[in-house]
C-alpha cells in the first residue's frame, strides 16, 4: 500500500520511539534520564532530532496518505523541536522535552503502529 521508502522511514521513527523509551526506563524516570547531559540527555535529543527529519523526509517526498495518520501538531512540533536542538543545543528546555516524551511521543507511536498494523 505505501511505498518502501516511507514504510521504512516510518520504522526508523518507531525505532528511535523505542530507543527513547529505553533510554528513560533505564534511568527510571525521564527528568533523570534528561539530568544525565553526557550520556542519556545526548541520545535523547539525537533520537527527537532524527525522528523529525524522517517527518521531513516524508513531506518532502509527498508522502500525504502516510503523513495523514500524525497530528499536524505532532509533525509541526517535532520539527520545532529539532531546529532547538540544532541551533541552541545548551539552550533547549528541558521542559519540553520531558513533555514531548511523556505526552507527545505515545501519540506519535499509536500513529505509526497503525499504519504497520494497515500494512
Amino acid at each position: 500500500m505505501y511505498n518502501k521508502r516511507a514504510l521504512s522511514r516510518v520504522k526508523l521513527i518507531l525505532t528511535k520511539i523505542n530507543f527513547i523509551e529505553n533510554i528513560v526506563n533505564n534511568k527510571s524516570s525521564i527528568i533523570k534520564a534528561l539530568e544525565d547531559e553526557q550520556n542519556s540527555r545526548a541520545a535523547i535529543l539525537m533520537h527527537l532530532t532524527s525522528m523529525a527529519e524522517q517527518f521531513d523526509k516524508l513531506i518532502q517526498n509527498g508522502e500525504i496518505e502516510i503523513l495523514s495518520y500524525f497530528k499536524k501538531e505532532d509533525i509541526k512540533g517535532s520539527y520545532e523541536l529539532r531546529n532547538f536542538i540544532a541551533h541552541d543545543y545548551e539552550g533547549v528546555d528541558l521542559f519540553i522535552v520531558e513533555n514531548v516524551i511523556e505526552q507527545r511521543l505515545p501519540i506519535i507511536k499509536q500513529s505509526v503502529l497503525n499504519i504497520l498494523e494497515s500494512e
